[in-house]
């Protein structure tokens, strides 16, 4: 007895907003599967037909005529057979149809879950494919429970997590805020490894996927929010070179721009700092300075120890490291509290910095070289 789908095909491809097709090859792989383990046939034995303008699903399955039928699922007496071939024989095989009434509960349950384990499939594969798209963009959703530390946040079709190592460490978040992070990673698979100095921290899992990372900490974040910020870097008239961030804290920018007509830093800290302070509103009060960019490495290292002015220096290109001096009483601004402000302009410059007063300096210059 021909079953009608049309209606439920196109409900669960709605619901789903997944093809209708997706769903009518589900529904046919899991009749397949039920037929084939209540019969126990082998898959030359089957066809699964679903006639779209009829609405009608056919199973026929292929039965041995026989003089003596033993298994009525895989034998048929000739009369039988001549009902659906009228020129079968003893010997050959006919396609009989199927009533699905006849297929026991077992198999249909058997059926659901293939049906709900392709679709499920299908429509992971379509939420990967979509928010792939989003990988290193900005994205916003609502907190919608917490496991642990991590947030789990809503981005409507689909949940994210913003692990503990990703959020600014002061911000504190209730179900229902809003947040706004990087799309760090989206993967296919279930399982995504926190490390910790180049070693695994902890692995977080999920039941199914996509597997969506966002992150508040990461430095491309800042620089996103820039890019909305100052329409000359989306423009491309100004570019952001480096980023360096202690989360929360305070950061570093290198902005560079071919414009001689032009002011980087002027133009991305904005009028009395408002581009700049909306950023650091984003980040939780998070100081950010923003240097311009030199090719000169010694240039550069310099105005990345901003605030404080360096007033000597001496390069070691081999070693990728540079010795510079600053005033005794600017020693403790260029270091930092805790060191911060070095490490940032380290981190910013990929240079080593010996950072030390103008005397201690000039004591080093003048020991003999080995």
């Amino acid at each position: 007895m021909p079953i009608k789908l049309k209606n439920v095909i196109e409900t669960v491809a709605k619901e789903k907003n997944i093809p209708e097709e997706v769903i009518e090859r589900a529904l046919k792989d899991g009749i397949f599967v039920a037929v084939k383990k209540e019969y126990k046939l082998r898959n030359d034995q089957i066809k699964v037909i679903y006639d779209k303008d009829k609405d009608e699903l056919k199973v026929l399955i292929k039965k041995k005529v026989t003089p003596f039928v033993e298994d009525e699922k895989k034998e048929i007496s000739l009369e039988e057979a001549k009902k659906y071939n009228p020129n079968v024989d003893y010997g050959k095989f006919v396609e009989v149809p199927l009533d699905l009434e006849d297929i026991g509960r077992i198999a249909l349950s058997v059926a659901k879950e293939v049906i709900a384990e392709k679709v499920s499939r299908v429509e992971r594969d379509i939420l990967y494919k979509e928010f792939k798209e989003y990988e290193g963009k900005i994205i916003t959703g609502t907190v919608r429970r917490f496991e642990g530390e991590d947030i789990i946040v809503d981005l409507g079709r689909v949940e994210a997590i913003l692990p503990k190592e990703e959020q600014i460490p002061k911000e504190k978040y209730k179900i229902g805020d809003r947040v706004r992070a990087l799309v760090l990673k989206v993967l296919k698979e279930n399982k995504y490894p926190i490390l910790e100095k180049g070693k695994v921290k902890r692995v977080i899992k999920v039941s199914e996927g996509p597997l969506i990372i966002l992150s508040r900490t990461h430095p491309n974040f800042l620089k996103k929010l820039l890019e909305i910020e100052v329409p000359e870097i989306q423009e491309g008239e100004i570019e952001v070179k480096a980023v360096a961030r202690e989360p929360g804290e305070r950061a570093k920018v290198a902005v560079y721009t071919k414009d001689k007509n032009i002011d980087p830093v002027g133009v991305v800290v904005g009028l009395k700092g408002s581009r700049i302070q909306n950023v650091s509103n984003e980040l939780s009060d998070e100081k950010i300075d923003v240097i311009e960019w030199s090719e000169d490495p010694a240039r550069f290292v310099i105005r990345a120890l901003s605030p404080a002015r360096p007033t000597k220096y001496r390069l070691l290109p081999k070693e990728k490291r540079i010795e510079v001096a600053v005033p005794k009483e600017e020693l403790s601004l260029a270091i930092g509290k805790n060191g911060i402000n070095a490490k940032l302009a380290h981190k910013l410059t990929g240079w080593h910095i010996d950072i030390l007063s103008e005397e201690d300096f000039e004591k080093i210059q003048k020991l003999p070289t080995k």
